[in-house]
């Protein structure tokens, strides 16, 4: 090799470095608009809320919040360096048949979920509800692999006060992209999908955001094809009136899982009523549907 030609190869070897860096530093720079861009809409769907009076403005404390037909405990759980807000809630009349750790949605923190936490209380099932780092009371800040972490450490925390409980993994929303994204990482008996996307990309597309910035969304999150390889069972219930996310994403969702798994389409339900507006008829779908599996 002349010495043009040794110029030449190092010419491109440092250009490839070059694009290696930009490319890298381009990555970085989506996933902080990304995780900036959820910090904003979560605190603003939690003002919005709170205005509005849809979720009350002191922090639910103890047992007193519960109900008479539940026990209710507040936790940190330790997720790296963050602390997790996290809220425990259980029957009292009943023995536990089993437990819900449960991702929630993009516009929610733990205040938003005690009435389903109640609700599943009184069909026998103990739940647990955490915010992701940069949530609510929780510390730290928000990013697609933090929350990932704080769901596996919600999960460690939760097998260790009740070691023998059956747990299932919940995803509501947003939340169904983490909970798919860890189920590996868990043992579990199953897996629940609420108003669940396909994809992070698809979801954001299906919410409003313009198709040719897509690429501005990480590529992350990609539901159907992990579902793919996941062997275990998976319900998936879908609202057929959800504003956000078409039936068409619960139908290709329940194409990709294990033949075992089921999908339930609730009429007239739209994308938020699960939480904002519980109702039993709701919630005994997913209680009769994991006491049977």
């Amino acid at each position: 090799m002349n010495r043009f030609d040794r110029h030449a190869a190092q010419a491109v070897g440092e250009g490839r470095v070059i694009q290696g860096d930009c490319l890298a530093t381009w990555y970085a720079v989506r996933e902080f608009l990304f995780s900036l861009a959820i910090t904003c809409v979560s605190r603003g769907c939690l003002m919005r809320d709170l205005l509005l009076g849809r979720v009350g403005r002191r922090f639910i404390g103890t047992d007193p919040d519960a109900g008479p037909d539940c026990t209710m405990t507040r936790h940190w759980i330790p997720s790296g360096n963050c602390r997790l807000d996290a809220v425990l809630v259980a029957p009292v009349n009943s023995p536990v048949r089993s437990t819900l750790l449960i991702c929630h949605g993009i516009g929610e923190t733990v205040q938003h979920w005690l009435p389903v936490q109640q609700m599943l209380a009184t069909r026998g099932m103990a739940s647990l509800v955490f915010d992701y780092a940069g949530y609510g009371r929780s510390s730290g800040f928000f990013s697609s692999t933090q929350a990932e972490n704080d769901a596996v450490a919600a999960f460690d925390w939760l097998r260790r006060v009740a070691p023998t409980a059956p747990v299932w993994l919940l995803g509501f929303s947003l939340g169904s992209g983490i909970a798919v994204s860890v189920v590996s990482r868990m043992s579990l008996s199953g897996l629940v999908l609420c108003a669940a996307f396909t994809s992070l990309r698809e979801g954001a597309v299906s919410c409003g955001f313009p198709a040719f910035l897509s690429f501005l969304v990480p590529p992350i999150w990609r539901n159907t094809q992990c579902l793919q390889g996941y062997g275990g069972y998976v319900l998936i219930v879908h609202g057929e009136k959800d504003e956000l996310f078409p039936v068409q994403m619960a139908e290709d969702l329940k194409a990709a899982c294990h033949a075992d798994s089921r999908l339930i389409l609730v009429p007239g339900l739209a994308h938020d009523e699960p939480h904002r507006c519980p109702t039993l008829s709701y919630w005994e779908r997913v209680t009769s549907s994991l006491s049977s599996n």
